[in-house]
């Protein structure tokens, strides 16, 4: 069967936090958080849609929020934080890698590529199990930036990271959906092929059918 996943990042969008969520996302079966996404927005989410979110931080949603019901919480209710961790949803593997290219020094949520290589590298050890188990690393890449030259722009604070190309290269995941950019700022649209896998840009929502791996429709 089929996943149908809600993905979305960085900005909040009025078809999602809307009493009609029900109407228009009700059929999702999972939700993807990209980063940048404010505590509150991910948090009605899970509680109007009752379904699973796995979600990586941004660049500018690293500290404690103040939330709706009075708490001070980093971690928003009903959600699990992927970064630098596989993860599984029924047959489909995701692996997190949050935040973006660093452009303020001493900046949380901020990486140099050679910080960025050096989460990669940690994560091999898993990855390899992974493989091992399931005969594939994973399906879905989960991050905050780009990669490199792929719905990137010029500027330090929005440069994708060279590592992604790697680590698709490496990988050969399906997917790889990322937030930090306006997709509308970036010529060629929201998604690009490189090499096998499809680089989605899915600020602010996006949706998405996936197949498991070894599964057909119908």
């Amino acid at each position: 069967m089929h996943v149908k996943i809600l993905a979305l990042s960085d900005n909040v969008d009025e078809r999602v936090y809307s009493e009609h969520i029900h109407q228009t996302y009700g059929d999702v079966d999972l939700v993807l958080g990209c980063g940048d996404l404010p505590i509150y927005y991910l948090e009605f989410v899970a509680d109007a849609l009752n379904k699973p979110v796995l979600y990586v931080r941004g660049n500018h949603d690293t500290e404690a929020e103040l939330t709706s019901d009075g708490q001070l919480r980093k971690i928003p209710r009903g959600c699990d934080l992927i970064d630098d961790r596989v993860v599984s949803y029924g047959k489909l593997l995701f692996l997190g890698l949050g935040g973006s290219t660093r452009y303020r020094p001493g900046a949380s949520g901020q990486f140099s590529e050679t910080r960025m290589g050096l989460r990669i590298v940690r994560l091999f050890p898993r990855l390899l199990l992974t493989r091992a188990r399931h005969g594939r690393f994973v399906d879905v890449i989960v991050t905050h930036a780009p990669p490199r030259g792929i719905h990137d722009l010029r500027d330090p604070a929005h440069t994708g990271f060279k590592a992604f190309l790697k680590l698709m290269s490496w990988l050969r995941p399906r997917y790889l959906l990322h937030g930090h950019v306006d997709f509308w700022l970036v010529g060629g649209g929201r998604s690009t092929q490189f090499r096998e896998t499809r680089v989605i840009n899915v600020n602010p929502v996006f949706g998405l059918d996936l197949t498991p791996i070894g599964e057909t429709i119908g």
